[in-house]
């Protein structure tokens, strides 16, 4: 080995031990609310998406019962969003042990009152007492005695942060506005830490004073947030609201709040998203090709309708991946050049069904980016290629491809789609799927022939039928991670 190789190899070998630690792994605790007044679903899917886009990894148990020692191992923090009966005794000392032994748990609005806080509420209006679990209360740092349950009427208020050096609070905006409930007369433990704070307005209903609804509190060697905010989805949508709380789950993980940013909106793209841009123009489509991209969580995408728009200069530096979902012949010389040191920058090429027509007025790109092309017309000895619409097709994984990263999780997929035969393939190409439909040639999915390129075809993708296959998704999920180089 030579000294630059070797030099290379102990700079891989150190970036391997010092990489990042893995995400922190959140379980959300939800299933069940005074949905009259709490729609569980809602605010637990918006949450979720929230810490995915932040990078945690998200898991969700919708029946509490369920809850075990073991069933939390592996997890740094659970998330409560639930306001429903108490779960048992095993559930409950599960969650107490979690938490006692060095875990976190974040909790917020509805989880402030009813029947794990020992609340009950009377069919006619009006809460009594009922039987509480009392460590949930030691856990929180609050209780809610039924008499003092409330809050004026939901509005716009005031948000203060009181402690902006604390972890979860450092950086963040000292003041925000929210629409939301203000809840009031919580009975607070002395041993909590507040974090924010809003006044609770006389002419709205209120105390006349400063209402935490944000802190911190210690059990045992666990790390525990409770803010009394996010009433709905409108409440959550402000994105200091959001901030607050992935913050939150982050330090009650590990102590810290990371890179995680002062403000979080939920059109955010995740850390380390997968830049895609998706080019269309030439050949209708159906409007469900969108949502093949909108249900990728690590994957930010633009569109573009033409070439001067998508291959423009530095478009290499602006993205990871092109998918081509166009249909054009000719190719300018500028986007040639721009498209050709996209390549050769090593991003990827993901190109889909019709795109196999794309540029051939430039041979260079079918023959050792693609490595395939559908001949519109004939031209010389070679007869024009053939299609049918919506016809059955079987993929199938060639035999010891099965195990390649844009296969995995695909296995066979049968589905509809529109077949072509006829056409011409490189003899260089690596064919990953296959088809013995006699009104498609054989390879459907292949890597195209230029070592060191990261171009793949999908043949697949021309109706809604597709569009929406699980198989299908997966797939072209797979090829867009590959060709950005995460294998």
């Amino acid at each position: 080995m030579n000294r630059i190789a070797f030099l290379l190899a102990a700079a891989a070998s150190l970036a391997m031990c010092t990489s990042a630690p893995p995400p922190p792994r959140v379980l959300i605790v939800t299933g069940e609310s005074d949905i009259q007044y709490h729609d569980w679903r809602a605010t637990t899917g918006m949450i979720e998406t929230v810490l995915r886009n932040a990078g945690f990894e998200v898991r969700r148990m919708e029946d509490p019962r369920g809850l075990t020692t073991q069933s939390l191992s592996g997890y740094e923090a659970v998330i409560l969003s639930y306001n429903g009966p108490r779960w048992g005794a095993g559930p409950e000392s599960a969650l107490e042990e979690f938490v006692r032994s060095g875990h976190g748990l974040v909790s917020f609005h509805g989880v402030t009152y009813g029947p794990l806080m020992g609340t009950i509420q009377h069919p006619g209006g009006g809460w009594d007492t009922g039987k509480p679990w009392a460590a949930f209360a030691d856990m929180l740092g609050v209780t809610w005695p039924p008499k003092g349950i409330g809050h004026g009427p939901r509005h716009a208020f005031l948000v203060k942060i009181v402690d902006p050096e604390h972890p979860v609070t450092h950086g963040m905006t000292p003041e925000f506005t929210v629409n939301d409930e203000l809840y009031h007369r919580m009975a607070h433990r002395p041993g909590i830490h507040v974090l924010a704070t809003a006044f609770d307005d006389p002419a709205r209903g209120g105390t006349g004073r400063d209402e935490p609804v944000a802190w911190t509190n210690s059990y045992g060697k666990g790390r525990v947030f409770h803010c009394t905010l996010g009433h709905d989805t409108n409440a959550l949508y402000e994105p200091s609201v959001l901030a607050l709380l992935a913050r939150a789950t982050d330090w009650a993980s590990r102590g810290a709040t990371g890179n995680l940013p002062a403000t979080i909106a939920l059109e955010e793209s995740p850390k380390d998203a997968i830049r895609v841009l998706v080019v269309t123009g030439g050949h209708s489509y159906d409007s469900s090709f969108y949502r093949v991209f909108d249900s990728f969580p690590d994957v930010t995408w633009s569109h573009a309708t033409s070439q001067k728009e998508a291959f423009a200069s530095g478009m290499k530096d602006k993205w990871d991946v092109v998918v081509l979902y166009d249909m054009h012949n000719e190719i300018g010389d500028a986007e040639q050049v721009n498209l050709y040191e996209f390549v050769h920058a090593g991003k990827g090429v993901v190109a889909l069904h019709h795109s196999i027509v794309d540029y051939t007025s430039w041979p260079y790109w079918h023959e050792e980016v693609i490595g395939g092309k559908y001949y519109e017309k004939p031209l010389g000895d070679h007869p024009a290629s053939q299609y049918k619409h919506d016809e059955p097709m079987v993929l199938r994984p060639v035999r010891g491809a099965e195990n390649h990263p844009i296969l995995r999780g695909v296995g066979e997929i049968v589905t509809m789609d529109e077949c072509y035969r006829g056409m011409w393939h490189s003899p260089k190409i690596q064919v990953l799927m296959e088809t013995d439909n006699p009104l498609n040639d054989r390879p459907v999915v292949y890597i195209g022939p230029t070592p060191g390129l990261r171009a793949v075809y999908i043949q697949l993708g021309h109706s809604t039928f597709t569009h929406n296959h699980p198989g299908y998704r997966t797939l072209v999920h797979n090829a867009i991670r590959w060709g950005a180089g995460h294998q």
